[in-house]
């Protein structure tokens, strides 16, 4: 044992001097920050370029993992002139003097401002910058998402990256706690007035989790950036069919000993939606049609406190959370068609009335040290809990084909509470060694996971619960992780990123409840378990303008997909979890050409197997079940290619992201999927700066023919938003106003042909809406940002789903 601690000990030390780090600041001739420069590392002996970066709100730059050399600097920033440095010898870590570029017009005569690109292609991400977007105004996280480049937002608000499911959505690099629906109600109340960006990262390092096959979605918030005290308040309203509200608080203190910082979020809105669900099963047409009205009261918060131990250290505290109130009424007719004689025997009138209550709270303990020579050393305690409350009202009334006379009802209430809680500790090291930069950490997490499912029958008595519907299902499961990755700069613009990294996992589930023998009901109580350890390799290798990446992820099921409790739709529908659920695995290969930061093309490829998705089958010939099931596979290859342009006051950013998916499975006879698609996605942003303080914003969404869920294979979506936005009071205040889907164009539809039954399913929303959003800054306008921190409970937390057995249709 020894022996190994002191062989661990000399390969992570061994050339800790042999790769440096050079950071520093650009600020104006009056000590101000100047962000979003382009800073340009070069040799001094041929002067080709070693690296490049961009400044951050702070005028902050740093390039790492720099071999020993002579170099200069060369810095170009709007409304600056090109400065060029000093040479200088770079033997250890650098801290180059402020960078101080002079204006390259006359103060007081033109007002020179730093415009951040409103989307940003790197190797591994797409950074698309919400602040100074105009009709991202009035937004929430969602909408934003649905409109991405190469992210889709389906039907049932799951969220897909280049036709591929397992997307990781996380928060500053922190979890969002949620999945599945409660993780697209979460988003909806993030509004874009507190978003600072989305960075959509396609090929994530062994540092992260290996959740996530698709990649990982991390949405920024805004922070402040020097000593003192600063709050910005906000507030928006939207007018569709019905009126929605926002408002919005975050504040931040700092001075040399402490940084105190935090938001508050308040999201208050009312939608109205129209859904079709139509099937054709064996011996039965159903023709359904719905009108949704959904109201839901939100509240998001985050408070943290970092105290600075001395220069080096910091201890930090972070508790967030959110409290979510909904109510769905959903009206609904279904006309029930007998196939053989056709005719209409009945209609069912179902007023479904759905209350839920979804209580987050995550609390995070930390410390952080940072020492010379690239040593960083990150520690992590969290807990996070959740209560989940569903109350579901299902009157189902039927009457004969005129709809005038009532013939009988089957109507029941379901209370479905959830409790789950996420415990776990990390650390992460990192240090400059063997030429580079050497990380390495472990994870270990548990979590526990009890639901509970009533059905009650309502009959002329009361309440009668139906014991054959209801049962209580509880999940525990441990992981413990352990990675190391190295990084490195070469000669002639070549650049190493690898890693590995292991993960264990055990879990255990049972499910109790009551089942119908052949002569009584008996008590049933089933056990199952899970126990596996896989590697998940990643790797990087950049030369010049080309890229080539390479990763093994994975995605568990959500805790609530392994749950087998049948969840009623109404009478004729239905979904439920699967204990048998697999987790799927994902290889993903890329190459990337960029060419003077302004084209960028990826090639990739995807192979997935075992793949979720939710499929609907047939039971009694004409009811359906949305069943959770693993498919045998997934191939995509996919192309993305991005172009930015700008001239004068006009500037744009194009996308095309277009893949080939096929999908396979074979569950028997009459259920066989082999599908394939080819999709293209264009999505465009154009601004205008229209002088003294306008400017102007339009932006284009087009996504083809896709498919959902393995079998759904949607309709062609497009719409155009458009804005216009008012700077006021010394850039103090904003004022924004835009319309999103002018045309109203953006309604889905889906078809599929699977199991026996041919489904038409489409509908609409409030799509088309007057946004007006007014933003104040106060306080000072140069407090230094809240530190970057990424807690713990990642995987986990983001596996918390609706509390209900399955997909909805």
């Amino acid at each position: 044992m020894r022996l190994t601690a002191l062989f661990l000990f000399t390969f992570f030390s061994y050339g800790l001097t042999q790769a440096q780090e050079i950071s520093g600041t650009v600020v104006d001739t009056t000590g101000q920050p100047i962000p979003f420069a382009t800073v340009s590392l070069k040799k001094t002996r041929d002067s080709t370029l070693a690296k490049i970066t961009i400044s951050d709100t702070g005028g902050v730059y740093e390039f790492a993992a720099i071999p020993a050399g002579q170099y200069y600097i060369v810095v170009a920033a709007v409304g600056y002139f090109t400065i060029r440095t000093t040479t200088f010898e770079l033997k250890d870590s650098v801290r180059v003097p402020p960078i101080i570029p002079k204006f390259s017009g006359v103060l007081d005569m033109v007002q020179v401002t730093a415009i951040k690109p409103l989307l940003q292609v790197q190797p591994d991400r797409i950074i698309l910058n919400v602040e100074g977007n105009i009709n991202a105004a009035g937004e929430d996280a969602l909408d934003l998402l649905r409109k991405s480049p190469g992210v889709t937002v389906d039907n049932t608000n799951s969220i897909s990256l280049s036709g591929k499911n397992g997307v990781q959505v996380y928060v500053d690099g922190r979890p969002t706690y949620l999945s599945g629906s409660n993780l697209a109600q979460y988003l909806e109340t993030l509004q874009s007035s507190s978003i600072e960006s989305i960075e959509i990262i396609t090929n994530p390092t062994s540092r992260y989790e290996a959740a996530g096959s698709a990649g990982i979605i991390n949405i920024r918030l805004k922070k402040d950036k020097s000593l003192g005290t600063n709050f910005t308040a906000g507030a928006g309203y939207n007018l569709g069919t019905y009126s929605k509200y926002n408002a919005n608080l975050s504040f931040n203190h700092r001075d040399k000993q402490l940084n105190f910082f935090g938001d508050y979020n308040y999201h208050n809105a009312t939608t109205l939606a129209h859904s079709i669900y139509n099937r054709t099963l064996p011996d039965t047409l159903l023709l359904q049609q719905a009108v949704l009205v959904i109201t839901t009261v939100s509240q998001t918060f985050h408070a943290g406190l970092d105290y600075f131990l001395n220069k080096n250290s910091t201890l930090g505290v972070l508790i967030g959370g959110s409290l979510v109130t909904d109510s769905v009424k959903a009206n609904s007719s279904t006309s029930i068609v007998n196939i053989p004689t056709h005719t209409t025997d009945r209609l069912l009138v179902a007023d479904n009335r759905t209350s839920g209550l979804r209580d987050n709270y995550n609390f995070n303990l930390n410390y952080r040290y940072d020492g010379s020579k690239g040593r960083l050393l990150e520690l992590n305690a969290d807990y996070a809990v959740y209560r989940l409350r569903k109350d579901q009202l299902q009157p189902n009334d039927y009457f004969d084909s005129t709809g005038q006379h009532f013939l009988y009802s089957d109507s029941y209430n379901i209370l479905s509470p959830t409790n789950i809680d996420i415990y776990s500790i990390k650390a992460d090291y990192s240090m400059n060694g063997l030429k580079g930069q050497v990380s390495f950490g472990a994870k270990v997490s548990y979590v526990t996971s009890d639901n509970s499912f009533r059905e009650y029958d309502l009959e002329n008595s009361g309440k009668i619960l139906d014991s054959l519907s209801s049962n209580n299902f509880t999940y525990n499961e441990n992981v413990n992780a352990a990675y190391i990755n190295y990084s490195r700069a070469f000669k002639k613009r070549l650049t190493l990123q690898a890693g590995i990294r292991v993960e264990n996992t055990t879990g255990k589930g049972n499910s109790v409840g009551w089942q119908q023998s052949l002569t009584d009901y008996t008590v049933y109580d089933s056990t199952w378990s899970r126990h596996y350890t896989d590697l998940f390799p990643s790797a990087s290798l950049s030369w010049k303008d080309w890229t080539f990446t390479y990763s093994r992820r994975i995605d568990r099921p959500d805790y609530q997909e392994l749950n087998p409790f049948v969840f009623k739709i109404d009478d004729y529908t239905s979904a439920k979890g699967n204990t048998q659920l697999q987790p799927q695995y994902a290889n993903n290969l890329g190459l990337t050409w960029s060419y003077k930061y302004a084209l960028s093309a990826t090639l990739s490829y995807s192979h997935i197997s075992d793949l979720f998705s939710s499929v609907p089958d047939t039971t009694d010939r004409s009811r359906t079940v949305n069943t959770d099931v693993n498919l045998a596979g997934q191939d995509i290859l996919g192309l993305n290619v991005s172009y930015s342009f700008q001239y004068k006051w006009y500037s744009a950013f194009v996308n095309v992201n277009a893949f080939y998916a096929s999908y396979k499975a074979n569950f028997g006879v009459g259920k066989v999927i082999d599908l394939n698609v080819f999709n293209t996605t264009i999505f465009s942003q154009h601004n205008f700066q229209l002088g003294r303080g306008w400017s102007a914003n339009l932006s284009q969404y087009y996504t083809s023919p896709t498919i959902y869920q393995a079998t759904l294979r949607s309709h062609t979506v497009w719409s155009i938003d458009g804005g216009l936005q008012k700077t006021l009071f010394n850039g103090r205040a904003t004022a924004k106003a835009s319309v999103s889907d002018i045309f109203y164009t953006f309604r889905w539809a889906a078809t599929s042909n699977y199991s026996g039954q041919y489904i038409y399913t489409a509908g609409t929303t409030e799509s088309r809406q007057l946004k007006l959003n007014f933003t104040w800054r106060f306080g000072n306008n140069q407090v230094k940002a809240a530190r970057q921190h990424q807690t713990g409970a990642e995987d986990e937390s983001k596996r918390v789903s609706s509390g209900t057995g399955g997909g909805t249709p």
